[in-house]
């Protein structure tokens, strides 16, 4: 077995069993375990109806509960699987066949497409933008370059998280444990930049990623605690003037997870 699905599980999703339904109907037969820092009679019962294995841990952050996930599979590919997500058929296919092709990546991720009220949305500003950014990974020479890896996530963050896969022997941890409460996979994809390895970018609609009022992404928006965070990934890039200049304009593109 090459490729794990992680499904994170926190609390009482509605959303959970489709997850776990999407993750266990791949092409490509994938381990699938759930892993939790809140475990409870809900998550119990779905895991026993779908016979899969529960791993707890204990909550220190939304950063330590991804790197916690990321180490509960024991194959070389592990996939964190957001509880509100869901995977198409071949999405573990297409990762996996990009691995054979791709040994010394350190990521691997596919487009992904959004989901508002059960309906399937290809494109809006916000993809755009993002498939734009995204351009240097499209040329296979490209993906192991430095530069091209940081370019795309110097005007933001263009790496949907759940969509991506991480090869685990080339990753070092910790990948996200960071005092941050929304952009820790931006943290990440810019610690990872650093790293000798490929991003590797497959170009399909694979997965969905659930926009909905109690989505994290729509409540940290919400809330506003992501612009000070934001802020703070630009000057990674950028002189402080210029990144807050960028910054005030990224907000704006937020406003397309409004429900």
């Amino acid at each position: 077995m090459i490729h794990t699905f992680v499904v994170l599980a926190y609390k009482e999703s509605p959303y959970l069993e489709t997850c776990i339904q999407s993750v266990l109907n791949q092409e490509y037969k994938s381990e699938v375990v759930l892993a939790t820092t809140t475990d409870n009679a809900f998550i119990r019962m779905l895991a026993k109806k779908y016979h899969i294995k529960v791993i707890t841990g204990k909550h220190t952050s939304i950063g330590g509960d991804f790197d916690f996930a990321i180490k509960c599979g024991k194959t070389p590919l592990v996939t964190i699987a957001h509880q509100d997500d869901i995977y198409d058929p071949s999405y573990s296919k297409e990762i996996v066949n990009a691995y054979k092709k791709n040994p010394n990546a350190l990521i691997l991720f596919t487009d992904y497409y959004e989901v508002r009220n059960l309906k399937k949305t290809y494109t809006n500003t916000n993809l755009k933008i993002k498939r734009m950014l995204l351009t240097p990974l499209r040329i296979s020479c490209l993906t192991s370059k430095k530069w091209a890896k940081r370019f795309v996530l110097r005007f933001g963050n263009a790496i949907s998280c759940p969509a991506v896969t991480f090869h685990k022997k080339k990753i070092k941890f910790p990948v996200f444990e960071y005092p941050m409460t929304c952009d820790i996979d931006w943290h990440a994809w810019e610690k990872l930049s650093k790293e000798k390895g490929n991003f590797i970018f497959i170009s399909k609609c694979l997965m969905g990623h659930r926009v909905h009022e109690e989505s994290e992404t729509t409540k940290t928006i919400s809330e506003n605690r992501r612009t000070k965070e934001d802020l703070e990934i630009f000057k990674r890039f950028w002189p402080e003037w210029f990144a807050k200049k960028i910054n005030k304009f990224y907000s704006k593109s937020e406003e397309s997870n409004d429900v």
